[in-house]
This record gives structure tokens, C-alpha cells and sequence, in this order.
């Protein structure tokens, strides 16, 4: 019979500790090897019973454990009942230093009486304590609030079978599917078609069906189905649709990123897309902030990874020939563009944020505080030959909650404009999608209390919001999902091309502001506007090209939400 958990149970105390369950079971496989088994609210300790010394026990951490089920044997004389619980533990790896998580299954026999169903009963309790105890004892960071996505849930899971190497869905079915069972999570799996099949799909779903949408793929799919929800009617609740990532691409940025959030060593390849499946199933959400970019033809995008110019986004664009070959086209890209490197003019200005950011190691060209702007406005003294020449009107009716509260109106005494207030630009972004607060309009002059650039021949201009640009580039080593900041970098002509190569190379370890090169600028920013000069040079947002021209961004954090650890 099952016994009723909340009621006494001696095999709570047999060991003299109340609140501990225990029991003794046989190996699954062998009936004559038995083992004692102590569940605690936060570790699963196995002991085998011996008389002969030796190794005395074996304690997994309930942190690690992603689910626990029970069921009868495949032969049905057995009167014996069955429970396997799955941890991804670190361990030390085979071939190659350090740790990473690794599979492991314990599965135990209960035969405690003769009566089948009672036997299956005993395993379920110890089941169902194990998975309850393991969801409590999810894998939280000190200080982040999260929200959670318990089982039974219901998950989309959108896999581009072409991204990177062509092996997605391979690489789901070989290491993500055994995982999802084993957490009892289920899924539907959707297989995209084509460019923007995912934007279209997320932006007509019936939303209520899901408690999630992950993306097994590259950068690129998480930013369509972004930038599909947030074209939704409904957007304020789409966009609140927790959103997760397996990495199945080349660059695999945010997958990178979230696992360097989880504080985890570091891991590549499987062991990375392991990480990510593990943090699925704990199902931990936490906030994920979004930035709005307009381009020149007043298209409006929301991008959660980068923006990038010059010679990063020229890499990203021109490797795609060598994506059959994996993440190694990145380096490929790199080399063949340092062979001929550019340099592309442009202007940048940005909304420094309003405390004084730390100085980094090296001698770096941080401002500590705002400096006064080289020219009171961008384009203040000719209209930019991208712009439209019909002018927005204002809408001053929202506010927005930014890290940056100086957003009064500001009267530039160049053109004696308002140039705080913006307006939406894009004819489909819905009705109260949130208001770019900091930036003017793209044919209007930067506020006074922005910073301009006063160089204005670069190498590469990059805006980051998360960790990571690849796999193996953490370029923030600072920087969080949700931290309100967009952390620009840009590299002004004049660098060798030696000491552009040393700037990537360090980058694999996050030292490359360490290196003291006083071509690399490293700001905290909220916004920012780039206005190319030269027709050459890419721009690219999430890694996605797009318009050649005039852009501005700014930052909305916590817009989203995200799966992670």
C-alpha cells in the first residue's frame, strides 16, 4: 500500500533523521548487489550494502537532476517495480582538462512485498519526492529573480535543419529528445522552411497553446521569432512568452552567453548544447533585455544580441561560403578580411550611461565621465541623404521607464528642434509598442547630452548586450542578459593588422581589454546612432544584414523573458 507522505513513516526515521526518506533496494540489473538510499531535500545518497570495505558511498546533488520515473519491469512475472533518476553532473572530461556535465542514471528495483501494484506504488512515491525535491533545488544565481516553467508544460521547439553545419536536427534527436523525456517535458518540434518562416509562424500562433518556444538553431531564428512577437497585436503578452535556445548554429552566441551567466566552466560544441538542455529542463526564467533599432528606411527591428559594422559584420556576412565547415568559419573569415583591411568612415554617437563606468585593465579609452559632445549634433549642418525628407511627428503621450532617466526635452540650439522625443516609424509596429524615449528622429540632431565621436575613420564599430559574440569570443566579460546596457566597442583606423589579430585572439579569453591597444574604445551606452559615410562596409544586426545607411538603437531592458540558469 502507498503510504500517505504527510502521516508518519518509520521509513522516515529509520535512520534516526526526520524528513529523511529511505529505503533499501536491489540493482536493477543484478538482485544480489543491494544498495541503501537516503533522499534529503537536496542530495540522493547511495550506499552500497557490503561487508567488504571499500568505496562507501555516492552523493548526487538533486541540483543536477533533471527528472526521476517509475515503472514496471518488461517482464511481467516480475513482481518487482522500478525507479531511474537522471543527473548531469560535472565531471571530469575523458580526453581533456577540466569538467563539463555529463549524463548519469540510477535506476533501482523495489521488491519489497510480493504484491505488484504496491511495489509500483513505493517506487512512484520515491519518484515523485525526487522530482518534487529536484525542482525546488533548481540551479539559482545569488541575486536574480526568476520565474519558472514547471512540467507539465507545453513547448514549441523551432529547428532549422540547415543552420551551421546542416546537423540540427541531428544533433536534437541525439541529445536533446532523451533529455526532454527524461524531464517529462513535452514538445512539439517544428521544422522551418525557409527565411522567416518562424517570424510568420510565432506572429500568427495561437499562444496560449505554449508555455515556451525554443530555438535549436543559430543567433538567427531566436531573432525572427523576437521580431515575430513583438509584431504581434498582442505583443506585450507575446513578448512575455518565455524564450529558450540550443545551439544548432555556427556562432551560437546567446547559448554561449547564457551558459557563462549560469556560472558554469566553460564548454563548446555538445558539452555547451548539453548545458543548454539542462537548463530547459530546470526551467528557471529570468529577464532578457531587448533593444530597438531603426534603420533608414524606417523600418523598426528589436534585436537582443548585437549590432555590429566595419569589419566584425563584413566576417559574419562573407564566412557564410565556409558555413559547411562550422564554427572554424569565423577564423576563416577573419583571416581573408585582414588580408585586405578596410577602413570604413562614418559618424557615432552614443547616450553615455549616467554613472561613471569602471575603467577597465589596460589602458583603454574609457570616458569616466561624459565628456562634452566634439559638435553640438550629428547632421546638424545637412540633412543625411538616407533620411526621408518628411519629418515624424513627436509623440510625447508615453514614457518609458529607462536605466537612463535624463530624457527630458532638450532644445539644440543648431536647429532649435525637439530631439528627445521620438515617434514610431515603422507602419506595422502595433499600437503602445514601447516608445524610444532617448532617440530623436534619424533626420534630427542628437540630443546635447549625447557623446560624438570625434574620430571618424574605423575599423569595426560593435554593440553588444550579451557575454558572448560566438562561441569562443567572450567579448563582455561584465555584461548580463538583463543588465540595461548596450556595451559598445569600436576600433578606430590606424591599428596594425597583427594587433587587430591579438585583439581576437584575446578575446577567446576575455583579456582583449587587457591588451592596453589605444585603438580599442569600450563604452556603456543606452543608445547610439551610426551614420555610414562610406558606401563599403556591412551592417548587421544578430548577425542578420540588413540596410546599408543610417541606424539608432536603445536599449528596453528586460522586454523579454529567457530560460536559463
Amino acid at each position: 500500500m502507498e503510504k500517505d507522505a504527510s502521516g508518519p513513516d518509520p521509513s522516515r526515521q529509520r535512520n534516526g533523521f526526520v524528513g529523511v526518506l529511505y529505503g533499501e533496494f536491489t540493482d536493477s540489473l543484478n538482485d544480489r548487489v543491494r544498495y541503501s538510499v537516503s533522499l534529503t531535500e537536496s542530495a540522493l545518497t547511495i550506499k552500497r550494502i557490503s561487508s567488504s570495505p571499500g568505496r562507501t558511498k555516492v552523493v548526487f546533488d538533486l541540483t543536477d537532476c533533471v527528472g526521476c520515473r517509475a515503472y514496471r519491469g518488461p517482464d511481467s512475472s516480475d513482481v518487482g517495480a522500478y525507479f531511474t533518476a537522471y543527473f548531469y553532473p560535472f565531471k571530469r572530461r575523458w580526453m581533456s582538462a577540466g569538467v563539463a556535465r555529463q549524463r548519469v542514471e540510477q535506476c533501482f528495483r523495489v521488491a519489497l512485498v510480493q504484491d505488484p501494484l504496491a511495489n509500483l506504488q513505493e517506487a512512484e512515491r520515491w519518484a515523485h519526492a525526487i522530482r518534487d525535491a529536484s525542482a525546488v533545488q533548481a540551479p539559482r544565481r545569488d541575486g536574480v529573480a526568476y520565474m519558472e516553467v514547471r512540467p507539465p508544460c507545453r513547448v514549441m521547439i523551432l529547428v532549422n535543419p540547415h543552420s551551421g553545419r546542416g546537423q540540427a536536427l541531428q544533433l536534437f534527436t541525439g541529445h536533446i529528445q532523451g533529455m526532454l523525456t527524461e524531464a517529462a517535458v513535452p514538445y512539439t518540434l517544428v521544422l522551418t522552411e525557409h527565411k522567416n518562416h518562424a517570424r510568420e509562424l510565432v506572429r500568427k500562433a495561437d499562444l496560449t497553446k505554449w508555455d515556451a518556444l525554443v530555438i535549436m538553431s543559430g543567433d538567427g531564428l531566436l531573432f525572427e521569432v523576437i521580431n515575430g512577437l513583438m509584431e504581434r497585436e498582442d505583443w506585450q503578452e507575446a513578448i512575455q512568452t518565455p524564450l529558450g535556445i540550443l545551439p544548432g548554429g555556427s556562432g551560437n552566441a546567446l547559448a554561449a552567453s547564457i551558459h557563462h551567466y549560469s556560472q558554469s566552466p566553460p564548454a563548446w560544441n555538445e558539452e555547451l548544447l548539453l548545458s543548454c538542455g539542462f537548463m530547459l529542463c530546470k526551467g528557471l526564467v529570468s529577464s532578457l533585455d531587448l533593444v530597438s533599432i531603426h534603420l533608414a528606411s524606417q523600418q523598426r527591428l528589436f534585436s537582443f544580441l548585437s549590432l555590429a559594422w566595419g569589419f566584425v559584420a563584413d566576417v559574419d556576412i562573407e564566412s557564410e561560403k565556409y558555413r559547411h565547415v562550422g564554427a572554424i568559419r569565423f577564423l576563416m573569415g577573419t583571416l581573408v578580411r585582414l588580408a585586405s583591411l578596410r577602413v570604413y568612415q562614418g559618424r557615432l554617437a552614443y547616450l553615455p550611461v549616467r554613472e561613471a563606468p569602471k575603467r577597465p585593465q589596460g589602458s583603454i579609452k574609457a570616458n569616466l565621465e561624459p565628456p562634452t559632445p566634439q559638435h553640438p549634433s550629428m547632421c546638424s549642418s545637412f540633412p543625411c541623404p538616407f533620411i526621408p525628407n518628411s519629418s515624424p511627428n513627436q509623440n510625447s503621450r508615453h514614457k518609458h521607464n529607462s536605466t537612463n532617466s535624463n530624457h527630458n526635452t532638450i532644445t539644440n540650439s543648431s536647429n532649435n528642434a525637439i530631439t528627445t522625443k521620438k515617434p514610431e516609424t515603422q507602419s506595422d509596429v502595433k499600437p503602445g509598442a514601447p516608445v524610444d524615449s532617448l532617440l530623436p528622429g534619424l533626420d534630427q540632431p542628437v540630443p546635447e547630452n549625447w557623446t560624438v565621436v570625434k574620430e571618424e575613420d574605423f575599423v569595426l564599430v560593435l554593440a553588444i548586450y550579451q557575454s558572448h559574440l560566438a562561441e569562443d569570443l567572450w567579448t563582455v566579460p561584465g555584461a548580463m542578459a538583463d543588465d540595461g546596457l548596450i556595451h559598445l566597442f569600436y576600433v578606430t583606423a590606424g591599428i596594425s593588422r597583427p594587433a587587430l589579430l591579438r585583439l581576437f585572439l584575446a578575446m577567446e579569453k576575455g583579456a582583449h581589454l587587457a591588451c592596453g591597444c589605444p585603438h580599442l574604445v569600450y563604452e556603456k551606452v543606452t543608445a547610439l546612432r551610426l551614420e555610414p559615410i562610406s558606401a563599403q562596409g556591412m551592417i548587421t544586426v544578430d548577425g542578420e544584414m540588413v540596410e546599408h545607411g543610417p541606424v539608432q538603437a536603445q536599449i528596453h531592458p528586460g522586454l523579454a523573458r529567457l530560460i536559463c540558469g
